[in-house]
């Protein structure tokens, strides 16, 4: 009897340091409130360039009932590092949020140019990226979101040097499609192409001059800021992709180009790059948006496929993260989902600054 006592007890016992161990692991995962205190403005403010297309631009809901940020937040406890003890938005004085946006090389409309806080409107993932890498970093921090949406990477947003390619489908016509500064989007092969006002790269151009302008302009958009660092790069994109099983088959050649491009055009050959699946797609799947969830993984620097990225690439799987719906439908405007991404694209590129 005393011998059954005794191996309860150490059953008991362990299973309470295990509980222990998984409650302060939670604790020491979960971001502070942040302390509002300004960063260190002798160091280079590091940027962040956000870049997609509307799953990156972020729908999610801010008021309202479950789904959105206010329920998720003061009803359900998610994210207690948005509010303070009286039940406001906090806000990070070390963090800055900017967003611009234009349709192709058109005139920039500024949305956002303030401290990384909640204010109106609706939310993508910078809250989620903003908070984690403003509390792993001591230098300023911009966040800079330039995108708009319904835009492919393998048309709208293919990068400078893109080849053009040829494509048969179903129906056995073969498509030509064009490769930076190309127009229009395809043409039957055998025929002579029309252009359009629209080329091959078009928004990919206007977004990158649009930050650009706002670095050219850093004190107007981070005040007292004088230098400045492009040390990473987010990419939350694919929908548009999806619905095409041509530009699906030209997805991860795009990205791994993507990728380079965006380093060298920033002349930021060390920054970090992370990106993001769509969260409807699920591993396994063979459809064009399992082409596009296969080409986001295989860039991962750890998947081996591209050992250049080793260390410097990390990607993220969205579906466990999303709360239903899919990019097609903004997730429903579910505030969650964008949360969740963001949050877990935070975590990847603090992981990629550690070395970790």
């Amino acid at each position: 009897m005393e011998e059954r006592s005794t191996s309860e007890s150490a059953l008991t016992y362990a299973f309470g340091a295990m509980m222990w161990l998984a409650l302060s692991a939670t604790a020491v995962a979960q971001l502070p409130d942040p302390d509002g205190k300004s960063a260190d403005m002798s160091k280079p403010v590091q940027v962040y360039i956000l870049l997609g297309q509307s799953n990156m631009l972020g729908f999610g809901k801010i008021k309202g009932g479950d789904g959105s940020l206010d329920h998720a937040v003061k009803e359900k406890g998610l994210y207690p590092y948005l509010i303070d003890d009286a039940g406001k938005w906090t806000g990070r004085k070390d963090v800055r949020n900017v967003r611009v946006m234009g349709s192709g090389t058109g005139a920039m409309r500024r949305f956002n140019n303030e401290w990384m806080t909640i204010t109106r409107g609706k939310i993508g993932p910078e809250m989620g990226i903003g908070h984690h890498v403003g509390e792993a970093t001591d230098a300023p921090v911009m966040i800079l979101k330039s995108c708009i949406g319904n835009r492919a990477l393998g048309w709208d947003l293919l990068p400078p040097g893109s080849e053009g390619f040829e494509f048969t489908d179903g129906k056995g016509v073969t498509w030509v499609h064009p490769g930076y500064k190309g127009s229009p989007e395809r043409w039957k092969k055998g025929t002579e192409p029309k252009k359009i006002g629209w080329y091959a790269g078009m928004q990919y151009d206007g977004d990158i001059t649009r930050a650009k302008q706002v670095l050219a302009e850093l004190d107007k958009h981070y005040p007292g800021a004088k230098k400045y660092e492009v040390a990473g790069f987010f990419w939350w994109q694919g929908d548009r992709d999806s619905r095409s099983a041509a530009l699906a088959s030209r997805y991860e050649k795009n990205l791994v180009h993507l990728i380079k491009q965006l380093r060298k055009e920033f002349n930021a050959p060390n920054a970090k790059f992370v990106c993001a699946t769509l969260g409807q797609t699920k591993k396994g799947a063979t459809d064009n948006g399992g082409r596009l969830l296969d080409a986001v993984l295989a860039v991962d620097g750890k998947s081996g496929k591209h050992p250049e990225f080793k260390g410097n690439v990390a990607s993220v799987y969205t579906h466990p993260l999303s709360k239903g719906g899919s990019s097609g439908g903004h997730y429903g405007g579910n505030a969650e989902t964008y949360m969740n991404v963001g949050e877990a694209m935070g975590k990847a590129m603090v992981k990629l600054l550690k070395g970790k």
